[in-house]
């Protein structure tokens, strides 16, 4: 796993290559078990 800095309040979950989550594109952090159900999905 790696954290990538960013800036503009940007907040994104990438799982092999794949954009899992997107604060930018939501307006908002999720919750653990929306992430992880994600997760499950791939």
């Amino acid at each position: 796993m790696v954290l990538v800095p960013s800036s503009g309040g940007a907040f994104e979950v990438i799982i092999n290559d794949q954009k899992v989550y997107s604060k930018l594109e939501t307006g908002s952090f999720p919750d653990t078990d929306e992430i992880l159900e994600k997760m499950e999905n791939l």
